[in-house]
């Protein structure tokens, strides 16, 4: 690397002290120095330190472009902090980062924990519910808070949702000469703290975590009767094939329920959904099930309201299905796109067929029946038939 004008350095609790050679050389020929007011006092900057804007602005550090600049971070800057949002604005010649230990490294450390194996989450600016996919009988996981009062207030939410007999231990300044380590069971956390630099792990016990396979029970997601049911839901998943990275289209989504399951995979949806009601139970079901940065709501009539979308990896059409739908969204795709849709009436069920006449793909119809009281007995009470179409652009 030639002469990067900016140097990204992560910095611990040690402060100078555990910094690399060439992080403190480089802190000494920097004219400004960007960091939060701890960072700068740790680094003993002086009048040559600029404090971060709230809320932070990466663009700042652009103003010094050319000039012999320094950027702390906590820790490693490329792990919930503030390196890649820097680097993306650069090129590849203009900056250098020496990371230090992050607080995950220092945490898995200080318990034990193989690292690679552990959940790491930056919940110091996000919701609770991020938890949700990852909670499981024994799952260990590492998270950032904003500070004490968030460690509580993590405790009583694991506990109000079953997971209150999970080890839990609150970890603060690691790394430096105030670092304490205290362990509890989330339900017996009750004590009051102060403090900033705080990291909770916990081995999660005692709840009942989220099902892998397609298919949570329909009673999991806030819906008016409008949700592709549990059996059909995990045969539309199966056809559609989620993987993490891609984005689907579910068009005329009503609870939303195949776009959460389908981000749980990892991938990322946008929720097309004419009525407002519906469209607000899509962002509470994201929001429960930890989602909402994974699943757009898109409050229109579809196709008018697909006109503005970024094109997707899959479609799913639950409902709603005519020629001129279909026509548009088609026009839409590009070569290899996934292609699901269901009907329940006669006339979309006719164009189904039609659809698979020219398109190909595989054409199939699924009855189902449950079992159900009559009188002193029991008997099968069928579910209308749904006919399933699935094929690739």
């Amino acid at each position: 690397m030639a002469d990067p004008w900016l140097t990204i350095i992560g910095i611990g609790e040690d402060g100078l002290a555990g910094l690399s050679e060439a992080s403190r050389k480089a802190l000494a020929r920097a004219e400004t120095v960007f960091g939060g007011g701890r960072h700068l006092a740790l680094a003993d900057v002086g009048s040559r330190g600029r404090p971060w804007p709230v809320p932070f602005d990466a663009n700042i550090v652009l103003s010094c472009r050319g000039r012999p600049t320094a950027v702390l971070a906590s820790g490693d800057p490329f792990w919930h902090g503030a390196g890649a949002s820097l680097a993306e604005k650069l090129h590849g010649d203009e900056w250098i980062a020496h990371p230090a230990p992050s607080t995950f490294s220092l945490a898995a450390a200080r318990l034990g924990w193989r690292l690679e194996s552990v959940i790491c989450l930056g919940l110091h600016a996000a919701p609770f519910e991020r938890l949700v996919p990852h909670l499981a009988h024994g799952a260990r996981i590492i998270c950032l808070l904003r500070d004490a009062k968030a460690a509580g207030d993590l405790a009583r939410w694991l506990s109000e949702r079953g997971w209150g007999a999970s080890a839990f231990w609150i970890l603060a300044a690691l790394g430096g000469p105030n670092e304490s380590i205290r362990e509890y069971r989330a339900e017996s956390h009750t004590r009051a703290s102060a403090g900033n630099l705080i990291a909770v792990a916990l081995e999660a016990e005692g709840g009942h975590g989220l099902s892998r396979s397609s298919g949570l029970p329909d009673d999991f997601f806030a819906h008016d009767g409008q949700i592709t049911k549990r059996p059909m839901r995990a045969l539309a998943l199966s056809a559609l094939a989620p993987c993490p990275g891609r984005r689907l289209w579910d068009v005329g989504a009503g609870s939303g329920s195949i776009s959460i399951e389908w981000a749980l995979c990892g991938g990322t949806a946008i929720a097309v959904e004419a009525r407002d009601d519906r469209a607000a139970n899509i962002r509470s079901n994201a929001a429960e099930f930890g989602l909402e940065h994974r699943i757009n709501v898109v409050a229109g009539k579809a196709p008018e309201a697909l006109a503005a979308l970024d094109p997707p990896d899959a479609v799913f059409i639950g409902g709603g299905l005519d020629g001129a739908l279909f026509d548009a969204v088609w026009a839409r795709l590009a070569p290899g796109t996934r292609v699901v849709a269901h009907a329940v009436t006669l006339e979309t069920e006719a164009l189904l067929g039609e659809l698979h006449q020219r398109h190909g793909g595989e054409l199939m119809r699924v009855e189902i029946a449950h079992a159900a009281p009559l009188g002193r007995y029991r008997s099968w009470k069928a579910a209308r038939p749904v006919v399933q179409w699935s094929t690739n652009r």
